[in-house]
């Protein structure tokens, strides 16, 4: 196994309702380490940055417009296969597909505002962290 290092966003669905220690007890108690995080407000501008992917896609706008909606908690965690192991205890985006004891399972809204976003790989995990932090707020 190696040590790796991926980003989550707990979204503002799940920050709204006071869900960031739940969600987190479940991202530690699956083995992952919290070394960066950090509260705040993405402006239009990061968000349309940060979801540039989408751009072209229908729901971009609408995906903008949420996450724009509310404060998110940005952090980096760390373990053995921490991509893989952070979208297991992510579960599926639809949560009504997602298995049960996933964080979309247990606290998703619905398809949109399923409570939180992971990187979907190990070099998308590598510019999402760059895109938030400094290397000097990753502590191990």
């Amino acid at each position: 196994m190696s040590v790796e290092r991926t980003l989550s966003i707990i979204k503002p669905d799940a920050t709204k309702r006071n869900l960031t220690g739940l969600i987190n007890a479940k991202i530690e108690n699956a083995g992952l380490k919290i070394i960066a995080q950090k509260r705040l407000q993405l402006t239009r501008s990061m968000a349309e940055t940060f979801y540039e992917i989408h751009k072209e896609r229908p729901f971009f706008n609408d995906l903008v417009d949420f996450m724009i909606s509310g404060a998110v908690v940005v952090q980096v965690l760390e373990g053995d296969n921490a991509v893989k192991l952070n979208r297991d205890v992510m579960g599926s985006t639809n949560p009504d597909d997602a298995e049960e004891g996933t964080i979309r399972k247990e606290f998703a809204e619905s398809i949109e505002a399923n409570s939180v976003h992971g990187s979907d790989s190990l070099e998308n995990a590598q510019n999402e962290i760059s895109f938030f932090f400094a290397n000097i707020e990753l502590v191990n």
